[in-house]
């Protein structure tokens, strides 16, 4: 069975707890299908010379472990890791990797403090996750130490217009004094010093991103105004090469 590395950091500070109906939702096959397939469909286009096999894989904020599979058959790592702040999050991971018959390691710690080693992974995956750390600047220079020259950043993120909604403020929980912006975001990830070009950035508007889980739309057919504030950003961010003296 894969046991999580039981650590002991400072965590208590880095991190908002989800409610009750969050922890839930996220193990609906909602979530699975709409939430984080939809996101793993809208980030593969956007890397760039994509490789075959991306040896050292991380997750950050795997959660009930859902993504382990999907982030093994599409990207073939030989060591996949698994983090999250959360203890029980680590114990469900565990449980759903040793269901799906993979190997993961689980290291518990925070994502403003990584306990990988610089320059070690290959492949960074955060999705939905930034949005609850409260040291967001310090976990993304942590996202950028542990990435390897070339590595990259697959992130896929709620927007403070999201956030801000009145159903997300009433079924889920949130530092909402971080919350950003889909540019203040871009301009977050490229201040850690990470390339983002410009086709490697995606703004889906999806229904459960919509204060009216997109009901205008699928029932009175009104169109999405083209001019609005994105809810949603995805990109794939790379850590460059250093220079050649």
């Amino acid at each position: 069975m894969n046991k999580p590395l039981t650590l002991k950091p400072e965590l208590a500070s880095d991190h908002v707890p989800e409610t009750a109906f969050g922890i839930w939702f996220l193990q609906t096959p909602t979530w699975s299908l709409h939430v984080l397939e939809r996101a793993f469909k809208d980030l593969e286009p956007l890397i760039a010379d994509r490789k075959a096999s991306y040896p050292v894989i991380a997750d950050v904020g795997c959660g009930w472990g859902r993504s382990m599979k999907k982030l093994h058959e599409r990207f073939a790592p030989q060591r996949l890791i698994g983090m999250d702040i959360d203890q029980a999050m680590l114990d469900a991971t565990a449980r759903e990797a040793e269901l799906e018959g993979l190997k993961v390691e689980l290291v518990h710690c925070s994502s403003s403090r990584m306990t990988l080693e610089d320059n070690s992974v290959d492949l960074l995956f955060c999705h939905q996750t930034f949005h609850h750390l409260v040291e967001q600047e310090q976990a993304i220079q942590e996202f950028f130490r542990v990435l390897k020259p070339g590595g990259i950043l697959l992130f896929a993120e709620s927007t403070k217009r999201y956030i801000h909604s009145w159903i997300i403020r009433l079924l889920f929980r949130h530092p909402m004094e971080v919350q950003k912006t889909a540019e203040e975001y871009l301009a977050l990830v490229r201040s850690a010093g990470f390339q983002v070009d410009a086709k490697a950035i995606s703004y889906p508007y999806l229904w459960w991103s919509r204060e009216d889980l997109g009901l205008l739309e699928r029932v009175f057919r009104i169109k999405p105004r083209a001019e609005r504030e994105e809810t949603l950003i995805n990109l794939v961010a790379v850590k460059p090469m250093p220079a050649v003296a």
